[in-house]
Order: structure tokens, then C-alpha cells, then sequence
């Protein structure tokens, strides 16, 4: 009988189930053929990862691989909680709230750089696993020094991370990148002539906007703007029971509310 999801992911806990398969020993562990599976997408993509593929990556039979995982959809989830469980965690140490938060968005930022194709697997079941819940612990204690109840802030962890995604896609490498400088150089003076005196804010601000990033976009500028934009919502989003405006300056440590139980 296949192990239900929660156990293939909870495989290496005291707690898990442990025998009940018949047949002879695998070769492999489940974690080899889920390790297997992150490195073929690492290298070719998501749709590369195909239970033939990692057969023949694993040198076992495709039978043999759906003894480890019941589907492709589970292996997507075991895959994904295995990055996170992997991920490196920035260190909150004593800093401010905005340097705890600005250091968890780069890291997931890093994150998906490295992995892509985390951004393609959008199963919420990943929020069963270990490696998800001890990064989501680990990114919640990043807005501990907001005063923030227990839903506001899990909404605002998933803001963040919400954020970092779209950058993240905004990222991701157009075929033609390197055509785009040329391009635009040499365009750029037909362009003015098509568009003549129409439009006379695009032209404006497009105009300022590329000879500044040389460019028509620049996916770190706008990662730096929108990221501080974030971190000012989050300070206006925060329950000030005294009413007073926000302390805008950096990191100083805000006091915790007492409790109004």
C-alpha cells in the first residue's frame, strides 16, 4: 500500500512508519530519488523531471521509483520541502525588524534564483512538510518586534514572500536578453519617430526610465523599490495602541504591546 503523503515527508521522523513493504530492499532511499529529482531540475527544468528520467538517473526501474513516491504531483511537494529544509536561514541576531525581513525577502530572493522552478510548483500541501514549517517559524520570528496578532502576521510573512515570487518571476532569463541592449539603441530613434508627439507621459517617463537603466526595465531597481515600499506597508499595517505615527528610523527594536486580555 503507498505511504500516504505526510509520511513520505515526514519520512526520517521517529514517529514515521517504518516496514510494511513487500518485496525485495530497494537499492535507493526515497531522499536519493528526491535529490535526484531537484538536480534534474536544477539542470533542465521542471518538465524534465519525469519518473522515466529519474530511473535512468537512479538506474532503477520506473516501477521501482513508485515505491518511493506515489505520483508525480506528491514528488513536486517532497522536492519542494527538501529545498527549503536545505535553504540557509539568515541569522536574526540583534537586529531590526527591517533588516530581519529584508535579509529572509534576499534569501528567498537567492533562493529561487538558484532553483527556479520552485516558482512552478504551487501545491499547498508543501506546508505539511518539516523543511516548510521550520523556514515559516524561522521567517515569522522576523516580525517579532512588530506588534502584530497571530493572523496579521502570517499575512504579513505571506505579503512578503507574495513579493519576492513576482520578483523573482520578473527575474527569470527572457531568451532574448541579449539582444535587448542592441535593440534598443537601435531602435530607439524609429520608435520616437512612430510615436511623434503621442503619448507624451510614456514617452516621458519611458524616456527617463531607460536612459537611466539603459534598459525598458531593471529588475534589481525595481526589486529595491519594491521592497521598501513593502517594508513601509508593513509599518503602517502594525496595531499602534498608542496612536502615535510609526518611528521610521531603521531598526530601532519596538516594544511588544501588553496584552489586552
Amino acid at each position: 500500500m503507498p505511504r500516504e503523503l505526510i509520511d513520505l515527508l515526514w519520512r526520517d521522523h521517529p514517529a514515521a512508519p517504518r516496514g510494511g513493504t513487500r518485496g525485495p530492499r530497494s537499492r535507493v532511499t526515497t531522499g536519493a530519488v528526491v535529490d535526484a529529482a531537484c538536480t534534474l531540475a536544477d539542470a533542465e527544468g521542471l518538465a524534465a523531471v519525469t519518473v522515466r528520467r529519474l530511473g535512468e538517473a537512479l538506474r532503477i526501474s520506473t516501477m521501482s521509483v513508485y515505491t518511493h513516491v506515489n505520483g508525480r504531483d506528491d514528488l513536486l511537494v517532497l522536492m519542494a520541502d527538501a529545498i527549503y529544509a536545505g535553504m540557509s536561514l539568515p541569522a536574526h541576531g540583534n537586529a531590526g525588524w527591517r533588516t530581519r525581513v529584508r535579509r529572509v525577502a534576499e534569501a528567498n530572493l537567492a533562493l529561487h534564483v538558484e532553483h527556479p522552478w520552485l516558482l512552478e510548483v504551487d501545491d499547498e500541501r508543501t506546508a505539511f512538510g518539516p523543511g516548510t514549517i521550520a523556514k515559516y517559524d524561522h521567517e515569522l520570528q522576523a516580525l517579532d518586534q512588530l506588534p502584530l496578532d497571530d493572523v496579521a502576521r502570517d499575512a504579513a510573512l505571506t505579503f512578503v514572500l507574495d513579493f519576492v515570487r513576482a520578483a523573482a518571476r520578473a527575474r527569470r532569463r527572457d531568451p532574448r536578453a541579449d539582444e535587448i541592449a542592441q535593440s534598443w539603441a537601435r531602435w530607439a530613434g524609429r520608435l520616437a519617430k512612430y510615436l511623434g508627439d503621442g503619448y507624451p507621459l510614456a514617452q516621458r517617463v519611458g524616456g527617463a526610465a531607460g536612459q537611466a537603466m539603459n534598459a525598458p526595465l531593471s529588475p534589481a531597481h525595481a526589486w529595491e523599490f519594491g521592497l521598501a515600499r513593502v517594508l513601509d506597508s508593513l509599518d503602517l499595517a502594525a496595531d499602534r495602541p498608542t496612536g502615535r505615527p510609526a518611528d521610521r528610523s531603521a531598526d530601532r527594536a519596538r516594544k511588544k504591546p501588553v496584552s489586552r486580555l
